[in-house]
């Protein structure tokens, strides 16, 4: 039987700090990372997600990501890595890179040439068979937004789970019909496996469903919150959940202006969390922009419209 309590609860995925010349901050990395993982309620950490810029790292930045991580967490809670990259065989080098670095487990994104043409059905599981028998760590299937051509119907998703080592799901199918119908067929016929909500912008109508946590961007910001929010549902207390969920509201639209987070969404978050004294450095890589100062200025209206303020230290 897979552990899943051991991959249930809030993964937040976290935010990559760059020096000046766009390398990574290792030390104000590691005191991120050390941070976040401190709440507890805290059971995993994402590196390599769309909050880290995967998408501007290269291969051996990744797995640096994934080391730096590791060695900072020592084992105390999951290392997970996303994982891009456009055909097996090089999904399967970034797996075994990211077993060796430390990595506990994969969160394996679709194709992205398949965003633009498509997928054969039968490609998907077995993409994913594939990765899998590559390694030994446990993998995270990544469903992408009902309206791309790389959202996995319901069948997919339940023959993925039944791959050995897929230990969790991590839904944002951004349609709430689609994602109660994938929901219930899930916890249905496959119950070993976690289902985990990344809807930022549907944080408490997704969790209410009775899934078993989160795996979202907005958790390296405000990790207390968001743990408290999931934690606020599994007690079934809707008060408290509602009253939580309204100053996550008011956040999300200082941060990410919500709709669904955007192509610089991590960057308004870097900015947010540079702001509270969080990290040393906003900067994120080309070709995204930096901000304009009325850019910056909304996000610390918003963060002192909340009475959100810097906290003393990192540790």
């Amino acid at each position: 039987m897979k552990n899943k309590s051991k991959w249930s609860g809030v993964f937040p995925a976290v935010l990559l700090p760059f020096k000046d010349d766009y390398t990574i901050d290792e030390q104000g990395f590691r005191e991120l990372v050390h941070w976040v993982a401190s709440h507890d309620g805290v059971n995993g950490i994402v590196v390599n997600g769309h909050t880290g810029e995967i998408m501007s790292l290269l291969p051996e930045e990744r797995a640096e990501a994934v080391r730096i991580a590791a060695d900072e967490l020592k084992g105390r809670i999951p290392v997970v890595s996303g994982l891009s990259a456009e055909g097996t065989i090089e999904a399967v080098q970034h797996a075994k890179a990211i077993e060796k670095a430390g990595g506990e487990g994969i969160l394996l994104m679709p194709p992205h040439s398949w965003l633009r043409f498509g997928m054969q059905p039968e490609s998907t599981v077995q993409f994913f068979k594939d990765v899998a028998a590559s390694v030994s760590i446990g993998i995270v299937v990544h469903q992408y937004p009902k309206w791309t051509k790389t959202s996995y119907t319901t069948d997919q998703l339940l023959r993925m789970t039944q791959i050995p080592n897929v230990v969790s799901v991590k839904i944002g199918t951004r349609d709430m019909a689609q994602y109660e119908v994938d929901v219930r067929a899930l916890k249905h016929g496959a119950p070993d496996v976690s289902i985990l909500t990344c809807h930022d912008e549907y944080l408490l109508p997704t969790l209410v469903q009775g899934i078993d946590g989160a795996l979202v961007g907005f958790a390296s910001f405000v990790p207390d919150l968001i743990v408290e929010l999931v934690r606020a549902v599994e007690d079934k207390d809707l008060v408290h959940a509602t009253a939580v969920y309204d100053r996550l509201y008011e956040l999300k639209q200082a941060v990410y202006k919500m709709g669904e987070p955007s192509s610089t969404a991590h960057a308004r978050m870097k900015e947010a969390m540079f702001q509270r004294g969080l990290i040393s450095s906003a900067l994120t890589r080309p070709p995204v922009l930096p901000f304009t100062q009325q850019e910056k200025d909304e996000i610390r209206a918003g963060l002192q419209k909340v009475g959100l303020v810097a906290p003393e230290s990192l540790v």
